[in-house]
């Protein structure tokens, strides 16, 4: 057997069957471009689901890794560290809000949103306690432990999990007048994905986000906004909410926050909000650690350059146009999404999402599939355009045929 095939046969032996990634096994990564052990480099269109913004081996992220290392990576949230202020205060300016609660993974930022919603609603809005609803919308991708799969409409992530978690009323994503009805007096959040990523790059329609913050603040209702994936300079600007000039009553971030080296998350708000915790209710030994604090504080100030945010704009719109250029040549039949991030849906007879993902391997580019028919286009934003103009036309041969 091959490198590759040795590799991948002793994974599937000894690891559990949870992913089914493309047969491609991965030794190294700078920029845009991943080698495999073959020694074949193929163009990352992925990266790692907008984890790695900034690229693969970004010199700026890992000269502060390094730097960190050598100092304290870990001291638990029982001690202080000098790192932790810095990036609270950071964080908490760039997303125009008061206070941090940092956690390690997308799912567990997610988690604790859903307990801070539950809190503030018995500690400052009143509900009854046990009576907490949070409303959110069909499609949702929050992440996969059993409360955020409680409320998820993909039977695959849900199937044999239960008893699920009860507290949450699902409703369409983009509909307004279902958002309403579902609203009472026990509501206390409405959860929602910008821009709902692993459903296909799915963006609401224009003036959603807007009447959705309209709703949220007429019935005192937080508005939580689920950055993980479309935040941090992927949309084109720093947060897609921004883009309807909506401004959530809290952030739930992730993914880029550690640069593709280290998984960093956190929930940011205001103090009326995260201000209701007390010590002992809600914890991570290692969220907020040094390492993680040290990556995720040049990733902010990477961000205050607006390069990033202007390269996603600019590159976004060229993809979107090219992409546009597809549609109505019977091969795909449909193009959305918004700065460098785009769901294609592959047009029947013309192979599945997993097909056309497999031959675009074959040429040396790496994409994922979603829901059968759909591939996901997202590549770091330090692209240049020659690559992502490269990457473009072995989709269009793969589309010929």
């Amino acid at each position: 057997m091959s490198t590759t095939e040795t590799a991948i046969a002793s994974a599937e032996a000894h690891s559990a069957h949870n992913y089914h990634p493309l047969p491609v096994v991965v030794a190294s990564a700078e920029g845009a471009w991943m080698t495999d052990v073959e020694g074949r480099r193929y163009l990352d269109m992925l990266a790692g689901y907008s984890a790695l913004n900034f690229g693969h081996g970004n010199r700026r992220l890992i000269e502060a890794a390094k730097a960190q290392l050598d100092r304290v990576t870990l001291t638990s949230r029982a001690f202080h560290h000098d790192r932790f202020a810095d990036f609270c205060t950071q964080l908490a300016e760039l997303c125009g809000m008061e206070m941090v609660l940092p956690m390690n993974t997308g799912a567990e930022a997610v988690e604790t949103a859903v307990k801070t919603a539950r809190k503030w609603g018995y500690r400052v809005k009143g509900v009854p306690d046990g009576m907490a609803k949070i409303i959110v919308a069909s499609n949702n991708f929050h992440g996969r432990t059993t409360t955020i799969i409680s409320f998820s409409t993909d039977q695959e992530a849900r199937m044999d999990f239960g008893p699920y978690t009860p507290g949450f009323e699902i409703v369409p994503y983009g509909d307004l007048t279902a958002l309403r009805a579902a609203m009472t007096d026990n509501t206390v959040a409405v959860l929602l994905e910008p821009i709902q990523g692993e459903a296909g790059v799915l963006v609401p329609p224009p003036g959603y986000l807007p009447r959705v913050r309209e709703l949220t603040r007429e019935r005192d209702v937080l508005f939580i906004a689920d950055e993980i994936q479309s935040g941090l300079g992927r949309t084109g600007k720093t947060f897609a909410c921004e883009h309807e000039g909506v401004v959530p009553d809290m952030y739930v971030l992730g993914k880029a926050l550690g640069g593709g080296v280290v998984p960093v998350s956190a929930v940011v708000s205001s103090a009326a909000v995260l201000g209701v915790y007390r010590p002992g209710e809600h914890g991570s030994t290692f969220g907020g650690n040094p390492l993680a604090c040290a990556v995720a504080l040049e990733v902010i100030a990477m961000l205050r350059t607006g390069e990033f945010q202007q390269r996603a704009t600019e590159l976004g719109d060229h993809l979107h146009q090219e992409l546009g250029l597809m549609v109505g040549g019977g091969a795909v039949e449909t193009v959305r999404g918004r700065g460098l991030w785009a769901g294609v849906d592959i047009a029947p007879g013309h192979g599945t999402g997993r097909e056309v993902s497999e031959k675009l391997m074959d040429r040396r580019v790496l994409v994922k599939d979603t829901h059968g028919s759909t591939i996901r286009i997202a590549p770091p934003l330090v692209i240049s355009k020659e690559d992502l103009d490269w990457g473009l036309e072995q989709l269009r041969e793969v589309l010929r045929g």
